[in-house]
């Protein structure tokens, strides 16, 4: 489980939050007592939620909010008067922010912080995808740069040049990208060759 973070300045209400997140898991959540306090901490990472109660001593906190969400994977729960919820309602929810209007019962906030902490390891999952999606499409181009060269130097049709690659990963026991990368550096070289004959 990740790191929490309560942001608020009110002694009874860090107790309180306190109390309900170590209910849910993290039992030492960070605190800060003030917007840019906690901006320093999300620099920091590996946060999975990051609770907001507003107003901050020297900021409102929505910004904050804002930002901790679009900086960070972490689930944002921002806490204030049930007037300035409804106000910034549309703004925070459209960025990913949950607004808590108070007063609030316990089971609201618990099912509330649930919902955000979901959210972060959604996105966590949806990042993760993404990485090895990338990698594959970066070790697609590879291949296909390698597969472009023995084309263009050697003669070979595109079935050739596929097959001599797959062939030379089986028979060297390494990865089509490590042969795909020295096919690459020995055809770049003929080419450097050429140019200079």
């Amino acid at each position: 489980m990740g790191r929490a973070m309560i942001v608020s300045a009110g002694v009874q209400s860090n107790a309180y939050l306190s109390a309900r997140l170590a209910e849910l898991g993290w039992a030492r959540p960070v605190m800060a007592a003030s917007g840019a306090e906690a901006r320093r901490r999300l620099l920091e990472g590996g946060f999975e939620l990051v609770v907001v109660n507003a107003p901050l001593p020297d900021e409102l906190g929505s910004q904050l909010c804002l930002d901790a969400a679009e900086q960070t994977d972490a689930g944002v729960v921002f806490l204030a008067k049930a007037a300035l919820c409804e106000e910034l309602a549309d703004l925070l929810s459209a960025r990913g922010v949950l607004a808590v209007p108070r007063p609030f019962s316990a089971a609201y906030l618990v099912r509330t912080v649930r919902t955000a902490a979901a959210g972060c390891r959604r996105m966590e999952r949806l990042r993760a995808e993404n990485d090895r999606l990338q990698a594959k499409l970066a070790q697609l181009r590879l291949i296909g740069r390698a597969k472009c060269l023995l084309i263009e130097r050697r003669g070979l049709t595109e079935a050739e040049a596929h097959r001599q690659i797959e062939k030379e990963a089986m028979d060297t026991r390494r990865p089509r990208e490590a042969v795909a990368r020295a096919l690459i550096e020995e055809l770049s070289g003929t080419e450097d060759t050429l140019e200079q004959a």
